[in-house]
């Protein structure tokens, strides 16, 4: 008699979800270009201080992290164009 188990031949390492989580290309390119203007306008404006406050690292940490998902989502965008 032989005892099989459910995870015999198969990759446990490989994330299963039972929805497609994936984000639509042109929508990370939009997100993407649309934090890089709010936040390029909110320095450049001086809006609420911004402009000053991110050439200060603690003050503009806001700003620069909003670039940096800016960024991430249009590098997102381009490699999913790409594929």
């Amino acid at each position: 008699m032989k005892i099989t188990h459910t995870l015999d031949n198969k990759n446990l390492f490989k994330a299963t979800t039972p929805l497609n989580n994936t984000m639509n290309k042109w929508l990370e390119l939009l997100i993407g270009l649309v934090l890089i203007i709010i936040a390029v306008y909110a320095w450049g404006m001086n809006l609420w201080g911004f402009g000053t406050a991110a050439l200060e690292f603690l003050k503009g940490g806001i700003i620069w992290v909003i670039l940096g998902i800016g960024f991430l989502f249009i590098i997102l965008g381009i490699s999913d164009i790409k594929d």
